[in-house]
This record gives structure tokens, sequence and C-alpha cells, in this order.
């Protein structure tokens, strides 16, 4: 498939399921969305990280567009159905930090020990949840 082909499919799904992670972050109860969030994969794929960084890319590029205005948390959504429906093992996180005294709230995705989605912010939250195939379990 040419490379132009590929970017094309990847921005069509990242734009859906952008428009139904905004959907659900607007109108499902938070502990049904992260129910969701939280099943184990039915198949894995340890090997993936070109699919990984092409998702990280498509949702980085439709979250940034202003007719979509996802938040951290619609994108994160998105990018961890993308990559379970590749069968990609990746972890929705969440966390908290404290910004001119108000409390802000931030979620990214981690494939392994990288984040993909939600970067550039990550590093100033405190985590404090995880779901997904890639959390650990205790």
């Amino acid at each position: 498939m040419k490379p132009s082909t590929m970017r094309r499919g990847y921005l069509r799904e990242a734009t859906l399921v952008l428009a139904v992670a905004r959907v659900a972050v607007r109108f499902l109860p938070p502990a049904r969305i992260f129910a969701w969030a939280d099943r184990p994969l039915r198949r894995s794929r340890r090997f993936a990280t070109d699919e990984a960084r092409w998702v990280a890319w498509s949702i980085d590029t439709m979250s940034a567009k202003p007719w979509i205005k996802a938040s951290c948390l619609a994108s994160a959504l998105a990018a961890h159905a993308m990559l379970r429906r590749r069968g990609i093992a990746s972890t929705l996180c969440l966390g908290v930090a404290r910004e001119e005294g108000a409390v802000a709230a931030h979620a990214w995705i981690e494939v392994g020990r990288d984040v993909i989605v939600g970067t550039a912010e990550a590093v100033r939250f405190k985590h404090i949840a995880q779901f997904g195939a890639g959390a650990a379990r205790s």
C-alpha cells in the first residue's frame, strides 16, 4: 500500500473514532467508559511499533484540528480503541496536577513504557489511575 493511501486511511479512522469518543465522553458515565477501556485484548501483537506510531500520528493530527476540538480524554480513548483494534496492548493513564491553585487533569496513552498520545503534558501530571491490557494488575 502506498504511504499516501495509508495516511488517508489512518486519518479517516482517527476522525471517526475521535467523534465517537467525544460522544462517549459527553454522554456515557465514566464507569462505563473505563470498564470498556479495561477489557482484556482478544488477540495480541507484540511487535507492531510502526502501527502504534501511525495511530499516534493520526490521533495527534486530527485532535489538533479546530473543528474536532478533542479533549485529552477523547484523544486517549480514540487512540486506545485504534490500538486495541490492531491487537496492540496499550494503557490509558489518568493523572492530576496543581496549576495556579486549581487541580488539572490529563489523560494519555502508553504502549509499554512509552507515552505515545498526550506526550507533551504527561510529564507534569501525577499518575493516579490506569486502564487497559498494558495496565499492571495487582
